[in-house]
């Protein structure tokens, strides 16, 4: 008899973080290394927070909590939506999860049986395919081209929705491409999905308040309220308050979905942190004047790293909305050789190449379902993004 379950035969462990540890792996060998595959922000948790979670500390917040969430936590996200996002919500329609992840993973876990669909624009977030194949459901792909700005069109989405339909997973900004979609982008989505009552939405927005150039966010409930009962609004605090580690996201949705979702959590880790939703409250409830002065420092790395890729032989990128990522095309290099000899077939070959021959960690675009393309993080030291776009011109430059 097999120990290990059919189920874990179908994902694969996160690419994103594969690359992360062998690159640290190669840093600890010696080896100078540039790691550029992470999602997280070079800033530290703003200090505030830091403080609260001391003063929990302090006055013994330290027992478990209600299993998706304090009632102080729920009453802040409850805010949070409403003043930011238009979106009037109960405290019995959010949960809390451990992490961003958690959330989705709960909400597809809650809500897929076998042969239920669920679209996924690609390029995608590694873990939203895995995450369905998990919870028996079955991930359908759908190309969202360069020239669309990597961005799902009404009329693809509108071919991809079948009667096994269940949901449509929309990320905005993207990981891994930055795009981020208008509110008239998402208009057009959502007059789709009103011909289509079965199918529930659910938004990743982590990225929320990591936009550039006067970029306005926003979001698809906020922009067609019939499809308020039909969606799953997720956000955190992990990106824009530099807050990965404490491991809180939440979600507003419909009732009976929260409570469903509830149970899941209530038989796995039950509550998040108690610790990390203190600190969750600073982080909704207080001042967020730190964050123009990051994004205008995100905006100076993205501005520089496309116009160096975009430089580099065999290369070009598009210049995104958000989050911290660019998704630069490799097509340019692809059938070229190394200096040892060796043909670049693939986006995996060239992130291959960038790791072995300049010390240049990224990730490659069939790890996010479209390619020949790459990622690369920019949230890391400015200097350091210089010091790997040289490099990466440099292994473009050596290449026949």
């Amino acid at each position: 008899m097999a120990l290990i379950s059919a189920a874990l035969g179908r994902i694969k462990p996160s690419p994103t973080i594969a690359i992360t540890n062998l690159a640290r792996e190669l840093q600890a060998k010696g080896r100078d290394v540039i790691g550029l595959a992470a999602g997280e922000p070079d800033f530290d948790t703003p200090d505030h927070i830091k403080a609260a979670a001391i003063e929990a500390i302090n006055q013994g917040q330290t027992k478990y909590t209600a299993v998706d969430g304090t009632p102080r936590l729920k009453k802040a996200i409850v805010a949070k939506f409403s003043r930011e996002n238009g979106l009037d919500y109960a405290p019995e329609q959010i949960t809390v999860g451990t992490g961003g992840k958690q959330v989705l993973y709960n909400a597809f876990m809650a809500t897929l049986n076998p042969g239920d669909e669920v679209v996924i624009p690609a390029p995608y977030w590694v873990s939203y395919p895995d995450m369905v194949l998990l919870a028996g459901g079955t991930p359908v792909f759908v190309p969202c081209l360069e020239q669309h700005g990597f961005k799902l069109q009404a009329e693809d989405l509108d071919r991809a929705i079948t009667p096994k339909t269940k949901w449509l997973v929309l990320n905005s900004p993207s990981n891994p491409t930055g795009s981020a979609y208008t509110a008239a982008e998402l208009e057009a989505l959502t007059e789709v999905l009103l011909k289509h009552p079965q199918v529930y939405v659910m938004t990743d927005d982590m990225y929320e308040h990591l936009v550039y150039d006067g970029f306005t966010f926003a979001t698809p409930a906020q922009v067609e309220p019939r499809l308020m009962e039909r969606t799953l609004t997720c956000n955190g605090v992990s990106k824009a308050f530099a807050m990965t580690g404490w491991r809180i996201g939440y979600a507003g949705g419909p009732r009976d979905l929260i409570k469903a979702m509830g149970t899941i959590q209530s038989q796995s880790t039950s509550n998040p942190s108690s610790i990390s939703q203190a600190a969750a409250v600073a982080a909704l409830e207080g001042d967020l004047s730190f964050l123009p002065e990051r994004n205008e420092v995100y905006r100076q790395r993205r501005d520089m790293v496309v116009a160096r890729l975009n430089e580099a032989p065999g290369l070009s990128c598009h210049k995104p909305e958000g989050a911290f990522y660019v998704y630069p095309s490799c097509q340019g290099v692809i059938g070229k050789k190394t200096p040892e000899g060796q043909v670049i077939g693939s986006s995996e070959d060239f992130a291959r190449y960038l790791l072995e021959g300049v010390g240049v960690a990224v990730v490659h675009g069939s790890a996010f379902g479209l390619d020949p393309y790459f990622r690369i993080s920019y949230a890391t030291a400015t200097h350091v993004l210089e010091d790997a776009c040289a490099r990466i011109q440099k292994a473009c430059a050596a290449l026949s």
